[in-house]
């Protein structure tokens, strides 16, 4: 089978649009025609060279893809002709971190766009056992945006299930685009409160519509001076410390040294942003104050019914925080998002 592909050949260059053939070398693999594939920073990372994709290059990038499976063999052969949402991350199943239920942390994973190609394609292999069928989204969905699923709403989810997340909780969210966004949705509709921190006012403003209880501007501020805010919020909702949830999903410096400062006694903090660059913090705030830090890797196959009930029973928006485009112009908006303009989360049309 051939597939039209947008390929990085070198780092920190123009992807280029080649034909490509695709063979499926294992009864285990699955060929999926990609309906729609999102665009995500760390696409970025890995087309601007700051981020090495485990393939090495060329490589297809892409990781947010829903699709229709074209082409399967052997046990998975019902699969053809089905919806499928691509998970990001896509463990063995069978290795120690496996059976321990570390699949995250998997070293045979396989990730579309880094492990192997990916979604910014008409087609694509991926293992078929990690297939989630999305046959029965209802029809008020658009299943092309639940490719977004694959990585900022499933990340999220998993971010929350990490920190065990329970109403009532405080959730602080540090970040407010892309998995920030849906990390408070997700917050919300478990029935935790919600502060959200950015430096974006028209994030902030839009987050309050979506879950987010108070809203932050952190730009410009000291983190010492954000966390006495947070610090009165939660006073004055009643909610101790130790029952206080933080999640880093910006993704910058700046982000990940606040939400380290918001640590309290007995707090839990989740690191889901990523960022090359270090930050000095002080470890021994986690002896003081007997509190914890996860970090967290995408979300496992076996968690996404869960995130798309809360999808499919309205708990969680997507239509609002994604846009689609043409994959023609994905040069253009990886430059966008370069220098942050890009609102919303794109959603590629491969067709166009």
């Amino acid at each position: 089978m051939r597939a039209e592909a947008y390929v990085l050949l070198a780092a920190n260059q123009p992807l280029v649009r080649k034909t490509i053939d695709l063979e499926l070398g294992s009864d285990g693999d699955a060929i999926v025609e990609v309906v729609a594939c999102g665009l995500c920073h760390t696409d970025l990372g890995f087309q601007n060279g700051s981020v090495a994709p485990k393939k090495g290059l060329p490589i297809v990038l892409g990781h947010e893809i829903v699709g229709k499976v074209v082409a399967a063999r052997g046990a998975h052969e019902a699969l053809v002709g089905k919806r499928v949402l691509v998970p990001a991350v896509m463990p063995c199943g069978k290795c120690a971190f496996c059976r321990a239920g570390r699949g995250n942390a998997c070293p045979a994973q396989k990730m579309p766009g880094n492990d192997i190609d990916g979604g910014f394609a008409t087609h694509v292999i991926v293992p078929a056992d990690a297939l989630v069928l999305v046959d029965d989204t209802p029809s008020n969905v658009d299943w092309r945006e639940l490719s977004v699923v694959a990585d900022a709403v499933s990340t999220a989810y998993q971010a929350i299930r990490r920190a065990a997340l329970a109403k009532g909780d405080l959730a602080i969210v540090v970040g407010a685009g892309g998995v920030g966004g849906y990390a408070i949705q997700i917050a919300a509709a478990l029935g935790a409160r919600v502060i959200t921190c950015d430096v974006s006012a028209d994030r902030l403003t839009m987050l309050q519509q979506f879950g987010a209880e108070r809203a932050i501007d952190v730009k410009g501020r000291a983190p010492k001076d954000v966390r006495k805010e947070v610090q009165a919020i939660a006073k004055e909702w009643g909610i101790p410390s130790v029952a206080h949830r933080i999640f880093e999903c910006s993704g910058t410096p700046d982000g990940q040294l606040l939400a380290f400062t918001l640590i309290g006694p007995a707090s839990t903090m989740v690191q889901a942003g990523y960022s090359p660059k270090p930050i000095e913090v002080r470890l021994s705030n986690l002896m003081a104050f007997d509190a914890t830090i996860h970090g967290t890797w995408g979300c496992p196959p076996d968690a996404y019914a869960e995130v798309l009930r809360l999808i499919y029973d309205g708990k969680v928006q997507i239509s609002p925080f994604v846009e689609h485009a043409p994959m023609s112009r994905i040069d253009a908006l990886l430059d966008d998002m370069a220098h942050h303009r890009l609102v919303k989360r794109i959603v590629f049309d491969p067709l166009a």
